[in-house]
């Protein structure tokens, strides 16, 4: 394991230069302590776990401190928010400190979000606030716990620096780590101001560091394109059979590798909604549960529309064309498999759908119900669960299909049923009002909270003695929480 002066730097988006990104040195925080770290995302780097609770550690991920081989760079990229073309945001709070690679060879960007003004903060303070950067922290590492693919979260770093949003609310900052922090917001910034030369450098820089197996293909641009098509099918895919809704799905907020990435007002959900909208600016409900689906191609498209001067538009639609199969493949794969089933039937789908239904007309929680699925025989289970709903006929008769559908599936007998269930169906999952718990105790000055919610969250198939209120469903109050952008 490595002390924090040991990291090897090799800032390679750095050295695009400064039609790619902007020279900016973070803001220090004040009085900066660490309210949380990450043992597993420390690992990325083959830090030792122990060195975060080391003075230095708040230093340098507060900006007080650099690694004079670090080059921190605001990244410039503009995007389509809302459906409507922003031409030029940019990393308006974060900086990209720059890129780390360890011992097995991989290279990780250190990020900062909350780390003051840039060229590219607009009317914004360039700050993050500790609430959103906790959210951030918890849901990155939950995600991958979970096996969604995201960017990951080192720390948060706390301090006594004010910052206004609605109310006056503490200063922090998030340290989070990915392969690449490309947007498709990138390749739409240069193909908006007609900098071709430009275009074509980004193009070849991420075809080479991050699609590298795609040179090999004829038509190597087309190859990469088709990636991160399947990429981002297979991550929707995943948000939807468990319950994310990302709320933010703006082309700046979409990662070229395919991951969760920015996270504003995010949501797990608690009772199964297909309309459920989780961001309250949201008005028109344009990023809701069950149009994240569509989005993902609308987004892919505007991304598409970008990458034209490389690739023939019938060979994009072509591509594209790719996206919904795919999601709806590995859709149905993973709900088979959160309901136990092995083999494939033709009539799986509906056997899904139909209970998707039942479970929104009777508010069913949607995590829980799927575990209680996986407690005991398939007999028993729905017995159990019958009581949940209120189409008592209509799910007595889901049911008797499901038991029949589970009866043709397999050989193994039911504990093997049940084990292979439960690791696949979460028992915790990041619930609104148990990070607004966590962030109520952290404003006061306890990171206790937050410290165990994290450290639950990352085993979330495992049952945790001792920590059954974290697999409760919410209180009424907790099922209503307001999230908005504003962080």
């Amino acid at each position: 394991m490595k002390a924090l002066d040991e990291l090897t730097f090799d800032n390679r988006f750095a050295r695009l230069g400064d039609a790619f990104s902007t020279h900016v040195l973070p803001e220090p925080l004040d009085e900066p302590r660490l309210v949380v770290a990450s043992n597993a995302a420390m690992a990325l780097l083959d830090l030792d776990p122990a060195v975060a609770e080391t003075p230095v550690f708040a230093e340098l991920f507060s900006g007080h401190k650099l690694w004079a081989e670090a080059q921190p760079r605001a990244m410039v990229y503009s995007g389509h928010q809302f459906g409507s073309y922003n031409p030029q945001l940019g990393d308006g709070r974060g900086l990209l400190l720059g890129e780390v690679y360890n011992e097995a060879f991989e290279h990780w960007d250190l990020h900062l979000k909350g780390a003051g003004q840039t060229p590219y903060s607009r009317m914004g303070d360039g700050r993050a606030v500790l609430r959103s950067s906790i959210r951030e922290f918890l849901a990155s590492e939950a995600l991958h716990a979970l096996g969604i693919p995201s960017s990951r979260a080192l720390c948060v770093i706390g301090s006594s620096t004010p910052v206004w949003r609605e109310k006056q609310e503490r200063g922090a900052m998030v340290l989070r780590l990915a392969h690449s922090h490309i947007r498709f917001g990138h390749f739409e910034y240069f193909y908006y101001t007609k900098k071709p030369e430009q275009q074509k450098e980004l193009a070849e820089h991420v075809l080479s560091l991050h699609f590298p197996e795609c040179m090999e293909q004829p038509e190597p641009y087309l190859a990469m394109f088709r990636e991160i098509v399947e990429r981002n099918a297979e991550l929707i895919a995943k948000w939807q059979a468990y319950g994310f809704c990302h709320g933010v799905m703006n082309t700046d907020n979409m990662s070229i590798l395919g991951i969760t990435f920015d996270f504003g007002p995010f949501a797990f959900l608690d009772d199964f909604d297909a309309h459920f909208i989780c961001n309250h600016s949201d008005h028109e409900g344009r990023y809701s549960f069950s149009n994240q689906v569509p989005i993902g191609q609308w987004n892919l498209s505007a991304l598409a529309q970008a990458l034209t001067p490389f690739i023939s538009v019938e060979a994009l639609k072509e591509a594209l064309g790719l996206y919904l199969p795919l999601y709806q493949a590995n859709y149905l794969d993973l709900m088979r498999r959160r309901l136990g089933l092995t083999t494939a039937e033709d009539d799986d789908q509906k056997l899904v759908e139909r209970l998707l239904q039942l479970m929104q007309n009777s508010a069913v929680d949607y995590t829980l119900f799927f575990r209680r699925l996986g407690d005991e025989s398939a007999a028993l289970a729905v017995a159990r669960l019958r009581d949940d709903f209120v189409d008592i006929a209509g799910f007595d008769a889901w049911a008797e299909q499901y038991t029949a559908r589970v009866a043709r599936d397999s050989d193994d007998n039911e504990e093997q049923r049940c084990e292979r269930m439960h690791a696949v169906n979460p028992l915790y999952i990041l619930r609104n009002y148990l990070a607004q718990n966590a962030i109520t105790a952290a404003e006061s000055g306890d990171y206790s909270e937050v410290r165990r919610l994290h450290e639950v969250l990352t085993r979330p198939f495992e049952e945790q003695p001792g920590m059954e209120q974290y697999a409760q469903r919410p209180p009424d109050w907790g099922k209503h929480l307001e999230i908005s952008c504003s962080s």
